[in-house]
């Protein structure tokens, strides 16, 4: 179970979530269909050593079989890069919250002398660090490792990296928000509400309210234990306490709020669902994809 102050590397507790979303993001590059092209999802997976999610990038017959790798991580991960794509140019600056295996500083277009920021644990900074040098490819932005945990005073870190309070910065929270407790969550929104100038931009993949998160990631476990994602006990790793809706926080603050449903975004990229049996779909079917502007 969590604890208060706890870490983890890339092949531990939620550092192995990150793992299977880079393994995803692997896989996903290998579709026909690919939404993202992520050349350096499978280097992190290679690079872990796991054997589980080894066998899961090179072996095509159990992709179908977790929704994880059948579509669900392209569809997430291209709603982000197209939001950092479309709110990177009149922006000078990005954080990417929980980076994790993230190699967006790496594989996207950014506009010449964008900043881009990006928060972790230190041993998953470390991680990524060393297998993108050993890539021997540069990042396509000014990249800027904070080593911090977000339950802690991430803002004066992020500050210390060189980030601007008063020019608007573009943020992302992918795959990130049930890890948190509640007060650290709500802390997070109101941090990120603090240091964005007008023209910011924010981006959060959220559960929607009402929903027993604890009891779905039980069931999901369960669904799961007998794939390479068995060791991932997603009931252990995520909070349940009460916490607000991010689109009600931000909005009171003055931010113009627009959210997708997962079917709404499969709809946009064109690309037709999987069918996902019971209990994957009823966390599937509560998450939100929100985006946030600030105008003043």
């Amino acid at each position: 179970m969590r604890t208060e102050g706890d870490t983890w590397d890339i092949v531990s507790s939620v550092g192995m979530t990150a793992l299977g979303v880079a393994a995803a993001r692997a896989i996903e590059t290998k579709r026909p269909d690919a939404l993202i092209h992520d050349e350096y999802a499978a280097r992190f997976v290679v690079a872990s050593g796991d054997p589980d999610m080894n066998r899961l990038i090179t072996d095509p017959t159990l992709w179908a079989q977790i929704p994880f790798t059948s579509g669900f991580i392209g569809y997430r991960s291209k709603f982000f890069d197209d939001f950092f794509l479309s709110t990177a140019a009149p922006v000078p600056q990005a954080v990417i919250l929980a980076a994790g295996l993230d190699a967006r500083a790496y594989r996207l277009d950014w506009p010449a002398g964008e900043v881009v920021f990006e928060i972790d644990q230190p041993k998953v900074l470390e991680f990524k660090h060393r297998v993108l040098t050993e890539s021997g490819t540069a990042p396509r932005s000014d990249r800027r490792e904070v080593a911090v945990d977000l339950r802690d005073d991430w803002p004066a870190a992020l500050v210390e990296a060189g980030f601007d309070p008063t020019s608007p910065t573009a943020w992302s929270a992918e795959g990130l928000l049930p890890y948190l407790p509640g007060a650290a969550h709500d802390a997070l929104f109101a941090r990120i509400e603090q240091l964005s100038a007008p023209g910011s931009a924010v981006a959060a993949e959220i559960v929607g309210t009402g929903v027993d998160i604890g009891h779905i990631a039980e069931q999901e476990s369960d669904y799961l234990k007998d794939t390479p994602f068995g060791k991932v006990d997603l009931a252990s790793l995520f909070y349940t306490d009460e916490r607000t809706d991010p689109a009600e926080s931000l909005a009171a603050h003055g931010w113009t709020t627009s959210s997708l449903d997962l079917q709404e975004l499969a709809d946009c990229y064109d690309r037709p669902m999987a069918p996902v049996e019971e209990p994957l779909n009823q966390m599937f079917d509560s998450l939100r994809f929100l985006t946030a502007i600030k105008s003043s």
